[in-house]
């Protein structure tokens, strides 16, 4: 009886190690695509930047006139 103790005691103990190893792990899987996230959303943020600027550069600095939305269009061509 002494050994199936101390077998199941070392069962437990490995379990409790292999659980504390997957805590572990994922918390490192977490660290990971946390900084992932982050530098997309920087590489996102400069792309955007790099974008204005260029069309910035492209027209001189005016600003383009923006049609209006389609449910304005679709008004004023009723009324004609």
């Amino acid at each position: 009886m002494k050994i199936q103790k101390a077998g199941y005691a070392a069962l437990l103990a490995s379990t409790l190690l292999l659980i504390g190893g997957c805590d572990q792990a994922e918390k490192a899987a977490q660290q990971m695509l946390s900084k992932t996230a982050e530098a997309a959303k920087q590489a996102i943020d400069d792309t955007h930047k790099a974008a204005e600027q260029a069309l910035n550069d492209a027209t001189g600095g005016r600003l383009i006139e923006q049609q209006p939305p389609a449910e304005e269009n679709k008004e004023t061509s009723h009324t004609i």
